[in-house]
């Protein structure tokens, strides 16, 4: 490998940094503009859902996207605060520290750390395929869970009632509907009036930054209707800053205490950010590293925790008007942070004039917005079994740990996948003598005759260790004791492991002892390297293996018993043109 090469795989923004020029700049600037007018409430309110103050939220969104975008494969994925990661943390967290407090500061960015660096040792490993075999159902079915999740911990700024912070999914809504009567109106006003405010303006003006409009609008309703006197709690002064340096705290006692919630937010954010890079690089036909982007988005989390930011992820929102705002590279997320950064120096004393409420009904909406109902009705349609794993996943993120809940989404939809691997569908074929081309059909579809002496059947799927009991069974059902000759049509089968390999060994050495033969056709030669190293090729006969039907089936004929031919009055095959003598 030259230096060069070397060199642009160590620093995989030197690949695109040629092709930079006035126009791409201007275009990446602009979207840069758009991002970060758009980050600016996101940020606030997710740092709130992960039980952080404001702040942190906007130093998520300066850092993380500038070392993703710079070390990740895609041109246009923005990451950043997310809203599934914040509730990941908020969950991990508050059962252990006192949110927003200082240690509970501290336990974030040390579960980023952990988090960055679980994502950054994958990208190294190659282990981007890994990600592949995670339904993307799963993700559909967590988010619904967390938008639900993310509702009940706002309800109370909502109605400005005082209920446990870290009580569970149940037992939040039993003490809000407690607490009913307690409702402050001039609270619930501002959550309503800030909630509606955005729909309103997304629905009218849909590129608009409707967050950023609807925090102004609570900021105004929450002054005149009495802010403070009336029990309108404010957010504060944001303090307008760049993001302090600090050390995260990754001793033992954390790590044993955060590693394993902090797998789950490497690997749930992981998921997210690739699926949304894929989905958009549909649209823009960039060919993805899933490897690269496992690292960039590993080292965006190690760097950021050291920028007092906490654990980002993909968003498919800052993503998607990223792209859509013309964004040519991943500098349009440099441009986005270094915009965000001047904005919060000018604009962070307006945000002591923020009423919690306001923030509380745009949280209302991001929740909303988590779930994919479209999807939803897509999977319920299509298959059971996707949406078993959706329904699992779903309260399994309302009812246990968030961070089991992925595992148990993932552990359902590999079982599923599992169930179906191990079930190959085994099928009885014959030829049809009325078609010109004797092409082959199943038997369950076609009522055709069968040749008295030879079965033929089709495996479709692999010969591993979990498919045979149920391959064995098939064919015991669907073969007689009498049949002689089997001729597998082994065409779908893509893979042999060695328990494949001595099963048709078997069935090969018990044919032949009852005067017969296994016979194989269609098997690719990737599929036969388990069974050519392991010499079992070699015992059922390389003279038993063929490439084509239309070269077995006559070589096959040779073998049967022609005086059984002679009376048969199937005569499904062109060799089987006898004379009543039995002569060809």
């Amino acid at each position: 490998m030259s230096r060069a090469e070397l060199a642009r795989k160590v620093f995989p923004f030197l690949q695109w940094w040629p092709q930079v020029n006035k126009r791409t700049l201007r275009a990446d600037l602009l979207a840069g503009f758009t991002g970060a007018v758009v980050v600016l409430p996101q940020g606030v309110a997710f740092a709130m859902i992960a039980g952080l103050p404001p702040i942190y939220g906007l130093y998520t969104a300066m850092v993380t996207p500038i070392i993703a975008g710079l070390f990740g494969s895609s041109m246009h994925l923005i990451s950043g605060p997310n809203t599934a990661i914040s509730i990941v943390i908020f969950a991990a967290l508050s059962q252990i520290a006192e949110p927003g407090s200082v240690n509970y500061i501290h336990l974030a960015l040390a579960i980023t750390l952990m988090a960055g660096i679980f994502q950054f040792v994958l990208g190294l490993a190659r282990m981007g395929s890994l990600i592949n075999f995670v339904s993307h159902v799963v993700v559909v079915g967590f988010s619904a869970g967390a938008a639900l999740l993310i509702a009940a911990s706002q309800m109370k700024q909502v109605l400005g009632i005082e209920i446990s912070g870290n009580a569970a999914f149940i037992t939040t809504w039993l003490q809000l509907f407690q607490h009913l009567l307690e409702i402050n109106p001039f609270v619930f006003l501002v959550a309503m009036g800030t909630l509606a405010t955005a729909i309103l303006v997304k629905k009218i003006f849909p590129r608009s930054p409707h967050f950023l409009v609807a925090m102004v609008v609570g900021s105004a309703l929450g002054y005149w209707l009495g802010g403070e006197a009336n029990g309108i709690h404010l957010i504060g002064e944001l303090p307008g800053r760049l993001p302090p340096f600090s050390v995260p705290d990754v001793s033992f006692s954390n790590i044993r205490t955060l590693a394993p919630n902090s797998f789950a937010i490497a690997m749930l954010g992981l998921i997210q950010s690739i699926a949304i890079a894929k989905s958009i690089s549909i649209r823009s036909q960039q060919m993805l590293d899933n490897n690269q982007e496992l690292i960039g988005q590993g080292l965006s989390n190690i760097v950021g925790s050291f920028f007092s930011s906490y654990a980002g992820a993909g968003s498919f929102t800052r993503s998607g008007i990223n792209f859509d705002s013309g964004a040519f590279s991943p500098l349009s997320a440099v441009f986005s942070s270094i915009i965000l950064l001047l904005m919060v120096l000018l604009i962070a004393p307006l945000t002591a004039h923020l009423p919690i409420a306001a923030m509380a009904g745009i949280i209302l909406l991001v929740a909303y917005n988590l779930i994919d109902f479209d999807q939803i009705k897509t999977v319920f349609r299509a298959s059971k079994r996707q949406s078993i794993v959706l329904i699992v996943t779903f309260f399994s993120t309302l009812f246990f740990d968030l961070e089991f809940a992925v595992y148990f989404g993932v552990l359902t939809s590999l079982v599923f996948y599992l169930q179906r691997t191990s079930q190959p569908n085994v099928a009885v074929m014959a030829p049809n003598p009325d078609d010109p081309r004797r092409r082959f059909f199943n038997l369950e579809r076609e009522d055709l005759k069968e040749c008295p002496q030879l079965k033929i059947i089709r495996i479709d799927g692999s010969l591993f260790f979990g498919a045979i009991n149920h391959i064995s069974l098939e064919i015991e059902r669907l073969t007689d004791d009498d049949d002689l000759h089997l001729l597998v049509i082994a065409n779908g089968i893509n893979f042999v492991d060695v328990a494949g390999s001595e099963w048709l060994t078997q069935q090969a050495l018990r044919y032949r002892r009852n005067g017969g033969g296994l016979y194989i056709s269609g098997l690719k030669w990737i599929a036969q390297d388990t069974l050519i190293k392991g010499g079992y090729k070699e015992i059922i006969g390389e003279e038993n293996f063929f490439a084509t039907k239309a070269e077995a089936i006559p070589a096959i004929f040779a073998k049967l018993d022609k005086s059984v031919c002679a009376t048969c009055t199937a005569r499904i095959f062109k060799e089987c043109n006898f004379e009543k003598n039995g002569v060809a």
